[in-house]
């Protein structure tokens, strides 16, 4: 099993990041968080990230978390029966470890309702399956600093198109997003895009 994989950022977008370690270009499926985390260090920086490998039968997928504590909640995400890879990542796209951490110690089943694709009775079977696992997190997420709006609405435009929404209705939800407020940031206009779809 790979635990992490260090390497050159050759490509970077919400949805995945392509690492190149010695030639070879490994492409990890990454939440917002990570997305976050990476973007605000320089292109071609060197990274580390924190690998979960995902063996199907017609697909060998890795995800990439930019710390210890992201992994391990996507781990005890996908231990829950109904709950895959994608939806934990879009959990953690949608919610910080700690967020994620409170909303299960807390019961919030609200909170995880409002993922897209997270009903109401995978809500309530992640709040009693984890309930006992939790610890809440010690290290919070940076915020990205301020970038150009038409930059980041196309940035967030790129990121929910590419999660599976479409493009219309991304936009849209966008739109309504920056006209009330024009500085936000990549990660928070998807994680509020995410709740309106």
């Amino acid at each position: 099993m790979i635990d992490y994989i260090k390497g050159a950022v050759a490509e970077l977008n919400p949805a995945y990041v392509v690492l190149d370690n010695h030639g070879i270009g490994y492409m990890l499926n990454i939440s917002l968080s990570t997305y976050d985390i990476l973007s605000r260090q320089g292109s071609r920086d060197e990274a580390l990230l924190y690998v979960y490998e995902a063996i199907r039968e017609d697909a060998h997928l890795l995800y990439g978390f930019a710390a210890k504590a992201e992994r391990e909640a996507f781990l005890q995400l996908i231990s829950v029966s109904g709950v895959g890879p994608n939806i934990a990542r879009m959990i953690l796209s949608s919610m910080s470890v700690e967020e994620f951490s409170q909303a299960v110690a807390g019961n919030n089943v609200a909170m995880f309702k409002s993922v897209k694709g997270v009903g109401g009775k995978t809500a309530q079977r992640i709040i009693v399956d984890l309930k006992d696992k939790i610890k809440l997190a010690d290290d919070t997420l940076l915020h990205v600093k301020g970038q150009a709006a038409g930059e980041v609405f196309d940035e967030a435009l790129a990121a929910l198109v590419m999660l599976g929404f479409s493009q219309q209705a991304s936009q849209k939800a966008l739109k309504s997003l920056f006209s009330s407020n024009p500085a936000l940031t990549v990660e928070s206009a998807i994680k509020q895009a995410l709740k309106m779809m």
